[in-house]
């Protein structure tokens, strides 16, 4: 089990650790690599290639015009998620060039860190008994979290 994180560039390398760290959590190895759909499209071909016969998902970080996602995704058969870096500067805008794809082309997307960390769990558990139990004690963590949180703003 490994996910694949694929920047668009460095600028995304904070986003692609938060992404890294939960993996982690979930003992799922992850991989960051840097290559542009725009300005490097053999390049992550070739990353595509290299990994793709193993058993991965990959992981897709780009803003503005994420034509990176939508790449990955047309030239592999494995799963690509989505997790495009936001930001106010085009009043967020520029994630629809993340959700718009053409025919035949699937990422998935996903906006926060922490959540694609659960996703590509979530993935790996469907042949993973071990990580499916990770999965679901890390959904019972965060509802008793909430239930916490909830009984403290009732004094208990």
């Amino acid at each position: 089990m490994k996910a694949v994180i694929i920047m668009g560039s460095k600028s995304d390398l904070e986003w692609s650790k938060k992404i890294a760290d939960t993996l982690k959590t979930f003992g799922i190895e992850s991989i960051i690599r840097i290559a542009s759909a725009h300005k490097t499209p053999l390049k992550v071909l070739e990353i595509i290639k290299k990994y793709e016969e193993e058993d991965v998902v990959f992981v897709t970080v780009a803003g503005r015009s994420n034509a990176l996602s939508g790449f990955v995704d047309a030239n592999t058969f494995r799963p690509v998620i989505a997790c495009p870096p936001y930001s106010d500067r085009f009043a967020g805008m520029d994630i629809l060039s993340t959700l718009r794809m053409p025919s035949g082309v699937s990422p998935l997307t996903v906006l926060e860190p922490e959540q694609v960390g659960l996703a590509v769990a979530k993935i790996f558990a469907l042949k993973n008994k071990d990580l499916m139990e990770k999965v679901k004690l890390y959904q019972e963590e965060k509802r008793a979290e909430i239930d916490r949180e909830d009984r403290g703003l009732l004094g208990d």
